[in-house]
This record gives C-alpha cells, sequence and structure tokens, in this order.
C-alpha cells in the first residue's frame, strides 16, 4: 500500500471555555487523542453525533484551528510547523467543502468571483485563463456558463454547494476535507452531489476526509470509515467489514439506527437502544467515554481509557476485545 497523504498522530484540539476571573479552569476536549491515516484516490468516512468533534477535527486539519497536542501530518511534513510560503503551498494543497451553503458563500461576489478569488490570491494563470478556468470549473460542477454573472441567492441550495465545490476545485487540490456538504440539502439533491464528487475523485484522484451523520450516505461513498464518539475514534475499518460486522457497541448501536427501506428487514432486526447519561465534554474522567451508556461496560471502563486494539483487520477502542479480557 502507498504512503498515507494524511496522517494524524494523537491529535487534541482542546478549548478553554472557563468563564470568570477565579472559576475553575474549564476545558472542552473537542477532539482528544486522535489517530488515523488517509492514503492517496481514497475517501475516509467520519460519522458521529452531533457534537463528537468530527468538524472541529476537519477544520484542525486544515489549520483553522491548530492542535492543541499531537501532530498532523500532509506527504511526510507536520503542518504545524509550517510559516509563510510553505503554509500558502499547503492552502493550495488542501481545501475544505463547508457544511452551509447559504453561509459559505460572499452574497456580495457574483458566481465568476467567488470560483475564480483562490487563483487571484495565489497568482495562478492569466486573467484571461481565469476566466476560462472559471468557466470549466462550472461546467464540471454541472452548472452553465452564463451562472457566471449571478449572484448566490438566485440559487438554490444543491445549485449553491456546486459553486462551494468548485470553488474548492479551482486550485487543484490533491486532499479535501468535505464538511458535511450535503446535510443542509433536500434528500432529492444529496444523491446528486455525491455522485459528483464521486466523479470528481475518479478524474482528478482527489483524497476526501468526508464527514458526515448519515451512515447510509457514509457507507455509499467511503473506502474506509471512523467512528468517533466525544472527542474520541473508538472503531476504525473499511466500509463493508464495519457495516457488515460491527464491534464496538457504540457502532452496534447507530447502525441498529439506519433506517433500512424493505419493512420484513426491519421488522427482523434488532434495534440497540442506547440509554444513560451522555458526558459532559467539559473536564471529562479519564475512562472510556461510552462506558455511562454502554450495555457491556464493566467497573474497569469507568476507572481506565480502554486501548485501541488490531480485531480482524480494524481498530477498535474498547476493553471487551482487549488482550485476555
Amino acid at each position: 500500500m502507498s504512503e498515507a497523504i494524511l496522517r494524524v498522530e494523537n491529535c487534541c484540539t482542546w478549548f478553554d471555555v472557563t468563564r470568570g476571573l477565579f472559576a475553575k479552569k474549564q476545558i472542552v476536549k473537542a477532539v482528544d487523542n486522535v489517530s488515523f491515516q488517509i492514503f492517496p484516490g481514497e475517501t475516509f468516512g467520519l460519522v458521529g453525533e452531533s457534537g463528537c468533534g468530527k468538524s472541529t477535527l476537519g477544520r484542525t486539519i486544515v489549520k483553522i484551528y491548530s492542535p492543541t497536542s499531537g501532530k498532523i501530518f500532509y506527504k511526510g511534513e507536520d503542518i504545524s510547523t509550517l510559516e509563510g510560503a510553505r503554509t500558502k503551498a499547503f492552502r493550495k494543497q488542501v481545501q475544505m467543502i463547508f457544511q452551509d451553503p447559504y453561509a459559505s458563500l460572499d452574497p456580495r461576489m457574483t458566481v465568476g468571483e467567488i470560483v475564480r478569488e483562490p487563483m487571484d490570491i495565489h497568482g495562478l494563470h492569466t486573467a484571461k485563463e481565469r476566466e476560462e478556468r472559471v468557466v470549466e470549473l462550472l461546467q464540471i460542477v454541472g452548472l452553465k456558463p452564463d451562472h457566471i454573472r449571478r449572484y448566490p441567492h438566485e440559487f438554490s441550495g444543491g445549485q449553491r454547494q456546486r459553486i462551494g465545490i468548485a470553488r474548492t476545485l479551482a486550485l487543484d487540490p490533491e486532499f479535501i476535507v468535505c464538511d458535511e456538504p450535503i446535510s443542509a440539502l433536500d434528500v432529492s439533491i444529496q444523491a446528486q452531489v455525491i455522485n459528483l464528487l464521486e466523479e470528481i475523485q475518479k478524474k482528478m484522484g482527489i483524497s476526501y476526509l468526508f464527514i458526515a451523520h448519515d451512515l447510509s450516505m457514509v457507507k455509499h461513498i467511503s473506502d474506509r470509515i471512523g467512528v468517533m464518539y466525544l472527542g474520541h475514534i473508538v472503531e476504525t475499518g473499511p466500509s463493508h467489514l464495519l457495516y457488515s460486522k460491527p464491534l464496538h457497541p457504540y457502532t452496534r448501536g447507530l447502525l441498529s439506527a439506519v433506517p433500512i427501506p424493505d419493512p420484513r428487514r426491519a421488522k427482523e432486526r434488532r434495534r440497540i437502544a442506547l440509554s444513560g447519561e451522555i458526558p459532559s465534554p467539559i473536564n471529562p474522567k479519564p475512562c472510556c467515554p461510552f462506558a455511562t451508556r454502554c450495555p457491556n461496560a464493566t467497573e474497569k471502563c469507568f476507572q481506565a481509557m480502554p486501548p485501541t486494539v488490531e480485531v480482524d483487520g480494524r481498530q477498535v477502542a474498547c476493553f471487551l476485545y482487549e488482550e485476555g479480557g
């Protein structure tokens, strides 16, 4: 297997939310000791409930946030050490598609100006070549050349997300973080955007980190999947294995909630209801984050953080799979 294009090692992104001069220090551990890697041309899906730290991790990778500790390597280079021209070169290769197509486009700029702006900032091509490239990008994402003079408010949500994708492609990136790019769109439009992203990947060989909470859509687009819970990745593995035989109790619970279109199969499936209190991400205890909701929890789960172990070609953080457990 080729060398990873992105490697995340023990990444932590914490936020100080202490209020008041004499208040006890309060730290939100949005991303806590996360490790994974993504290979060239691969789509790595990242799933989990809202608030689990998925988007924070994505923004840390593209250097919107700085990691509190740990390392993120892009093509073997630690991105935390990048400065000046090297940071600009990194931003050219690593781009992000944002969740909200309504908030991510400047309403005062035309579509042509929005898509051309990254090329202007990085000084790519001549003025004429930029205009030609804008038209080409709009056609790639399924929009018409005459849309170049219109403003974002004249488009639907799906069309706006296509404009955002065109802007992301303007710099010919090699890696794109897709931060829930379809969650704000109508269900009828979601599949179109997913198919577009897959077509672009086949043509350009781009690697994706695809962040979402829609498990069925993630299964469709991802080669491998990481399951995130309260800032931790609890299971990682190939898409087909993770869906056919989930290992972590949280993964099992998530998958049991995915709707099945066949009423007979849906009736036969056993639904796993996750009860119990969700721990606060502020100053969390050093124990398994899922212990309070896990049907298999033992006393050990409330006392220590489970190790991440290799099981059947997957990585799972659970005492159930600890050697001798």
